[in-house]
């Protein structure tokens, strides 16, 4: 294929959904944009795009063809990448996808450092709690927590990510302390919300040996992100379900203490950093990796564990 004007057009307005957006990114002209695009579409011999007044949305085709050569520029980027990398440092833009808690509290910091080493590299750094498609979406690393079901990414494991309720001490001693998963019912819970709609459920045990069960909190405050609501816990506004790395500081300095421990069931998920599967891994993504694994290596947080702590 030689129309790579064409090609480049093409992507960034599929990305922008817009013209007038790619051109400026392109420094074009949206009709300079348009006809380029226009002339990809003759010679592929289909449309790539449905045009409306203001705004341009990908046909099934369009799609189709987008991932496919956001894929295919990638490798050639990787490729031109590993043979000037190869006799120098490494250089050129890395795509992060993280998390908003745990890329502020712990992607965030390695940055400065990472950059600092490496002075020809650029991080481009995204934090969203939303389920992103690494390779569609054209991002280099992702990290989030729970279950990597994709067989096409590589999956480096960070940490375990266990959950329990916690609450103020203050909040206990005024409310009292729940014995059962049925006390929840009297008491202020606050809940977990994602932006997909998707409500987090407590896993507790109604007594200790039974099987555990699915529980949604009786919440009358939802929040999106779970780490956000610790300054309100902190100050006695109720209990929340929360990963043990982000309360840990709290629970080590008495701030929280935890709520039937004895009755919240284990949890098998883990916080992974993933990267597409490829033949050739560029050195500017390689080196990412590995400084950021290293750098999660040294947080206590993300590895303390309460006395008596046992994992599912």
């Amino acid at each position: 294929m030689r129309n790579l004007q064409g090609l480049t057009s093409f992507l960034e307005a599929a990305s922008a959904g817009s013209f007038t957006a790619a051109a400026a990114r392109l420094d074009l002209s949206p009709a300079a944009v348009s006809k380029n695009v226009m002339k990809l579409e003759a010679e592929l011999g289909v449309r790539l795009f449905n045009r409306h007044t203001r705004r341009i949305h990908l046909t099934p085709e369009g799609q189709a063809f987008a991932e496919q050569a956001r894929a295919a520029l990638r490798a050639l980027d990787d490729a031109l990448a590993g043979v000037r990398e190869s006799q120098a440092e490494p250089s050129g833009r890395v795509r992060i996808s993280v998390g908003v808690s745990f890329g502020r509290l712990h992607v965030m910091p390695a940055l400065p450092g990472l950059l600092a080493r490496f002075p020809r590299l650029e991080i481009e750094l995204t934090l969203d709690n939303r389920n992103i498609d690494l390779v569609a979406e054209g991002y280099d690393i992702g990290i989030r927590g729970g279950r990597v079901r994709d067989s096409s990414l590589v999956s480096r494991r960070v940490c375990a990510l266990p959950l329990l309720l916690v609450a103020s001490p203050d909040y206990l001693a005024r409310r009292g302390t729940p014995r059962a998963a049925a006390d929840l019912a009297a008491h202020d819970c606050i809940g977990v919300r994602f932006a997909s709609g998707q409500a987090a459920s407590w896993k507790l045990r109604p007594a200790p040996g039974e099987p555990a069960q699915e529980w949604l909190p009786p919440a009358r405050l939802w929040v999106s992100d779970p780490e956000a609501p610790l300054g309100l816990v902190r100050a006695g506004a109720g209990i929340l379900q929360v990963g043990l790395h982000h309360a840990a500081a709290d629970l080590q300095a008495g701030r929280l203490v935890p709520v039937l421990p004895g009755l919240l069931a284990p949890d098998t998920r883990e916080i992974h950093l993933h990267y597409p599967h490829r033949q050739f891994l560029s050195p500017r993504v390689r080196v990412v990796v590995d400084e950021l694994l290293a750098h999660f290596a040294t947080i206590e947080a993300l590895h303390w564990r309460p006395a008596g702590w046992a994992e599912g």
